[in-house]
């Protein structure tokens, strides 16, 4: 019993009642006017519908009314564009003013017949011209009189539900507003991949740093050298916060430019923090890295960062060698460091996942992996 009652403690029952009434304005309006046409009204929708800002008008509208307090993706609020979407709109328009004129007459006529049973229960008609002539009243007219709200109240909620269903049919996103909608969604995960792999460099590289210089100064034992690791720890910590200030400026403005993210014109202090560390760097970059455009030189900077991180965490101090080159219209870039046994650390493995996933996105390949007894990470990225 109370699963039955409860739409009638439901708003959205009366929205979409009064959604279906909305159309019945105008019908009454021109009943003032013409009584004999009462299809005049339905036939002026036709034109109407053909018009683009109708639809959007009409999506909001269901949106509020329909489906008040969330957001239907199966309603669209965009205006029509082809002749599918205008046709689509008449064609709704002209089945909400005939469901309007359903809802208009279950609503008078309903009450209207539960009077005349209950006049006919007492022997007293209720108003003038009643719809039921009962000559002879009896009592059990009474036991009648709740059946017209019943059906009244089924029709409002299944009148409702229908509405709304055949809104999602009539007003829902073309086949173009689909695919445009798995666009922007591809797009915004594209985008939360890149932040996480934002993080994870930056973050990374910082807290791999931190992690080897703390252990290089305990064992080193000299107050000299503890200093120069605390002063290293320092300033790459300092960076990581600049670099974690700067995504998560991404992630709360949604049209802030990354122009100001590092490019490979800062790689030297990618290379001075690696050394701070205790690895033995070799570095050399050769050919015009400003003129590189942003994106693959923002991306070479995080490859090379990610790559010093690897050398760091999995080989401690060792000898690194780094040439990155800008040469027949491509950047290269390669780190190459001898194997030792792998020094147990933080994370997952991903970063070599991130290094290739970057490449490949633009267009670039990216090679990992041993290489004569050297560990190598080796990219190339096209600068077009």
């Amino acid at each position: 019993m109370a699963r039955f009652l409860r739409p009638l403690f439901r708003g959205t029952t009366y929205t979409r009642w009064l959604h279906l009434w909305v159309p019945m304005l105008f019908e009454s309006v021109w009943l003032f006017i013409d009584m004999s046409k009462p299809w005049v009204p339905a036939l002026l929708l036709i034109p109407v519908g053909l018009i683009p800002a109708v639809r959007h008008g009409e999506g909001v509208q269901a949106q509020l009314l329909l489906v008040p307090g969330k957001r239907d993706s199966g309603i669209s609020t965009v205006p029509s564009v082809t002749w599918r979407d205008r046709l689509r709109t008449v064609l709704w328009l002209e089945v909400r003013m005939a469901l309007g004129a359903v809802a208009m007459g279950t609503t008078t006529w309903g009450p209207l017949l539960t009077f005349d049973l209950m006049g006919a229960a007492f022997g007293r008609v209720p108003y003038d011209n009643p719809i039921l002539d009962i000559a002879q009243p009896h009592w059990a007219y009474a036991l009648l009189a709740l059946l017209p709200l019943i059906a009244l109240y089924g029709l409002v909620v299944g009148l409702g539900e229908l509405v709304t269903a055949i809104a999602r049919r009539l007003l829902g996103p073309s086949p173009a507003e689909r695919l445009a909608a798995l666009e922007e969604r591809t797009e915004q995960l594209l985008e939360r991949n890149r932040i996480a792999r934002e993080l994870h460099d930056s973050i990374g590289h910082a807290l791999t740093v931190a992690v080897v210089q703390a252990g290089a100064a305990r064992a080193a034992g000299d107050p000299e050298f503890t200093d120069r690791a605390l002063d290293a720890i320092e300033d790459t910590g300092r960076a990581a916060l600049e670099d974690l200030e700067r995504v998560l400026g991404i992630l709360r403005e949604a049209d802030r430019p990354v122009s100001s993210r590092p490019t490979l014109t800062e790689a030297d202090r990618l290379l001075e923090s690696a050394r701070a560390s205790g690895a033995k760097v070799d570095a050399e970059l050769s050919g015009p890295l400003e003129t590189v455009p942003g994106p693959v030189s923002r991306e070479g900077y995080r490859i090379l960062q990610e790559s010093l991180t690897n050398v760091l965490r999995h080989a401690g101090g060792v000898p690194v060698q780094v040439r990155v080159a800008v040469a027949g219209g491509s950047l290269g870039l390669e780190v190459r460091n001898p194997l030792t046994a792998e020094i147990p650390g933080p994370g997952r493995g991903s970063g070599l996942r991130g290094i290739r996933e970057r490449a490949a996105l633009l267009g670039g390949r990216a090679q990992t992996g041993p290489d004569r007894g050297d560990w190598q990470v080796r990219v190339e990225l096209p600068l077009r």
